[in-house]
């Protein structure tokens, strides 16, 4: 994993004090940044440029206040300049994935999702953490299963053409990424908690000039009411996301149970899949959550016809191949 970096020495230093005292009075006495002071804060952050002190006090005050919609917005815009992003594709729009969380109890069938389009000609970004203590995350899945992790955005760019007969598919740690984003997420082991760039990661998007037409995205929430903030902050921002409760917070549907999945773009939100209430009829036997060789090995099985895909998934992938279809015929514009 990424040493996480203080601030060094050539960096100008960054005095974050008078950003720390609006949202550092607590969960009742904080107050929201405005966008562009936000971005210049969070952009300080990700260049190194605020003193260990300073930067833990801004994550744990974002911790304790949470970020408005419009702060999010203004750091996913400073973490954008910190990416080093795909070119875009001249012939559409690639599907982004990305997984932070890994599996602890159900397992972790993102690989499985990102293959069953990648197989139809779907071309696939996966970006992740190579490791999560206690947890089975994507990329070991996708070692395992023989697909190599990219080590530079040149190549992940080679392997979504499907260069040399491989599937349309690339796997990118966030490390190769963006390592200023990759340091901000090892706090995590030293705080021992989440900050504001676990939620910015899953926003990125990392194609051309991160526009909506050049990317559909995958986001998903595990509360119900999340899905409500989500929907509000993607009407909002120039968005092609596909939102659906996913599984341990990934994005990849539950097989076990179906799900709503809608479609947001342009500033407006299509319910592509309806709620179901309780398990599918016909549950399928699942791995254990945290074996890397049952859980690679039933998704073998289940690309190899030999079990049939979850109906949840096969689900998604509708919703996503409906996605790219209609998405085709839609001005992409700023929402108003």
């Amino acid at each position: 994993m990424t040493q996480p970096a203080t601030t060094t020495s050539h960096a100008t230093p960054f005095p974050a004090a008078k950003y720390i005292k609006e949202i550092g009075r607590g969960a009742q006495g904080a107050r929201a940044l405005p966008r562009d002071d936000v971005r210049t804060l969070f952009d300080a952050m990700l260049a190194g440029r605020v003193s260990d002190i300073e930067l833990g006090a801004i994550l744990m005050a974002y911790r304790i206040k949470g970020e408005a919609p419009h702060e999010l917005g203004g750091m996913l815009e400073a973490a954008h300049a910190h990416c080093a992003p795909l070119p875009a594709r001249p012939d559409g729009p690639v599907v982004v994935i990305p997984s932070y969380n890994g599996a602890r109890k159900q397992p972790n069938l993102v690989p499985l999702l990102a293959m069953l389009l990648a197989r139809a000609g779907t071309p696939v970004l996966v970006h992740g953490i190579r490791h999560f203590a206690g947890r089975l995350t994507s990329l070991a899945l996708f070692e395992a299963l023989g697909e190599p992790l990219c080590s530079s955005t040149a190549e992940a760019a080679t392997r979504l053409r499907g260069s040399g007969g491989g599937l349309p598919l690339a796997v990118l740690p966030i490390d190769v990424l963006s390592p200023a984003l990759s340091r901000l997420l090892d706090k995590r082991d030293i705080v021992g908690l989440r900050n504001s760039a676990h939620t910015v990661v899953k926003l990125l998007q990392p194609v051309g000039g991160h526009s909506p037409a050049e990317a559909l995205r995958l986001y998903s929430y595990t509360h119900p009411e999340y899905r409500e903030t989500l929907t509000d902050f993607f009407s909002h921002e120039p968005a092609n996301v596909l939102l659906a409760r996913g599984t341990e917070g990934e994005v990849v549907a539950d097989a076990r149970r179906g799900g709503r999945i809608d479609w947001l773009h342009d500033g407006h939100q299509r319910t592509l899949v309806e709620p179901a209430s309780g398990s599918i009829a016909d549950v399928p036997d699942l791995p254990a959550g945290t074996s890397v060789e049952q859980t690679v090995a039933w998704i073998r099985a289940v690309l190899e016809g030999k079990l049939a895909v979850p109906a949840p998934i096969a689900a998604q992938v509708e919703a996503i191949r409906a996605c790219l279809r209609d998405g085709a015929q839609v001005n992409w514009a700023s929402p108003v």
